[in-house]
């Protein structure tokens, strides 16, 4: 059952642990994180290599089981979900833009940008979205290319339309401009918070640049697996 809360807050997560225990070691990754995201806020997570920000994505995106505490996405408790109730969630719920741009190299940046919509059954007209959205990245002439005919800055454009195409309540972005230069990370950062308003989405993008961070309404600063700070951007 949906709680109070959860009409504000697409995002809940309570006493997060993550713990990786092998015949020699134990490692706590995650030491009891708890925080809210209100629904259509862009929160920056922040930290050093190694701090945890990663795995907490991860987390947050179904990708990884927890060791314990909850996390609860626009009103469903992922923590204990099977795998396949999981991944219908990710697929309706969530939008992701990776730091490795994670096209399919066989398919056309339209093709790349529908994959989504038809894996999970969209209704509407997809396609028409995905044209709408490849112009809005400023790639409608290069719809029929291939990957490997475009640049780093291009596929990342193409990766953000991906994201959008389900209008998911979600997005999350892991280092997004980290293997592009100054100026095409800067535009598809602006090309990123663009469409997130347009869609009135909850964004969670992990970084370890300040700069990139300060854009966002709040920024949380992890360290060794622990919130060290929390605070609304300047």
């Amino acid at each position: 059952m949906t709680n109070a809360s959860s009409t504000t807050n697409v995002i809940e997560v309570c006493d997060l642990k993550k713990t990786i225990v092998s015949s020699t070691s134990r490692v706590d990754i995650l030491k009891g994180l708890s925080f809210n995201v209100p629904r259509g806020q862009f929160v920056a997570i922040m930290g050093a290599s190694g701090s945890g920000k990663s795995t907490l994505l991860g987390l947050l995106a179904g990708l990884d089981t927890v060791t314990s505490g909850t996390i609860t996405l626009d009103g469903v408790e992922i923590s204990r979900l099977k795998e396949d109730d999981l991944a219908r969630l990710r697929g309706r719920k969530i939008g992701f833009v990776f730091q490795a741009y994670q096209l399919v190299p066989t398919l056309t940046a339209e093709e790349n940008v529908l994959l989504p919509a038809e894996l999970v059954g969209a209704n509407g007209q997809p396609r028409s979205r995905a044209k709408e959205l490849l112009e809005r990245v400023g790639l409608s002439n290069r719809s029929h290319h291939y990957p490997v005919q475009l640049s780093g800055g291009e596929q990342q454009r193409v990766a953000l339309a991906r994201a959008f195409i389900t209008k998911p309540p979600i997005l999350m972005a892991d280092e997004p401009t980290g293997n592009l230069d100054s100026a095409n990370g800067q535009q598809v950062l602006q090309l990123l918070m663009d469409l997130n308003k347009l869609d009135a989405t909850t964004l969670v993008l992990v970084t370890h640049d300040r700069k990139l961070a300060e854009h966002a309404d709040r920024i949380i600063t992890l360290t060794d697996g622990l919130i060290i700070s929390d605070e609304m951007a300047a």
